[in-house]
């Protein structure tokens, strides 16, 4: 196999689509090998193992989530090239995701051809923010400057953990999905709203509303 073709590891949750993933990728003639990973603990792992050029990480996933999983990869090495590939085509996930220490963002409702050629944009070292998912004007709200300073102050579970009660996941739905225990998120909660000066789970959905996380009617 030549050297100049991009390895590439996959990390997401769902099977099915790292193996949509992977044969998109594999049809590529300038991607070499793939490795392909579930969740976010085992890709800190795979990555010491397998060295790919690009890391393509969902953000959605159990255990320690995406954000803390670009986070602790950067602190390993610098110089990883992690492109996030996610549902959420919201600006706060994509500037969290920048924050974290990721090279681009690309979300799942793009085109197929689209996540082929963020990888190689990536890989040579640009980075590659799909169009569309960050404001081209600013659209200055003064509420909304507000509550970003504080939604910059939680930690990458935080803001995983807030963005699922404001979309209305209950603390024991969030539990199960997350893989932590009941106290655990009730915790979470706790602080997130402290955090946030939110007094109940209508108040969080306000800020996420108010911040495009959360999309719905909304008059201010």
């Amino acid at each position: 196999m030549s050297n100049d073709k991009i390895k590439v590891m996959l990390v997401d949750d769902h099977a099915v689509v790292r193996a949509g993933f992977r044969m998109l990728l594999a049809s590529q003639d300038y991607i070499g090998e793939i490795s392909d990973i579930d969740r976010g603990e085992l890709a800190c792992q795979e990555y010491q193992r397998f060295l790919p050029d690009v890391v393509v990480m969902d953000l959605s996933m159990p255990g320690i989530g995406g954000l803390d999983t670009i986070r602790r990869l950067c602190q390993h090495d610098a110089d990883v090239i992690i492109l996030v590939y996610s549902i959420h085509d919201e600006v706060i996930y994509v500037e969290r995701a920048l924050q974290a220490g990721a090279k681009g963002y690309v979300s799942k409702n793009s085109a197929a051809e689209v996540l082929a050629n963020a990888v190689a944009i990536v890989a040579s070292g640009e980075q590659y923010i799909e169009e569309g998912l960050l404001p081209n004007k600013d659209d200055d709200l003064n509420e909304a400057d507000n509550f970003k300073e504080m939604i910059d102050a939680l930690s990458p579970r935080e803001f995983d953990i807030f963005c699922l009660l404001a979309k209305g996941s209950t603390v024991h739905e969030i539990s199960a999905g997350l893989c932590l225990s009941y106290k655990t998120v009730a915790n979470y909660n706790t602080t997130i709203k402290n955090k946030l000066n939110a007094k109940t789970s209508a108040d969080l959905a306000h800020i996420a509303m108010v911040m495009g996380i959360v999309k719905g009617d909304h008059a201010s």
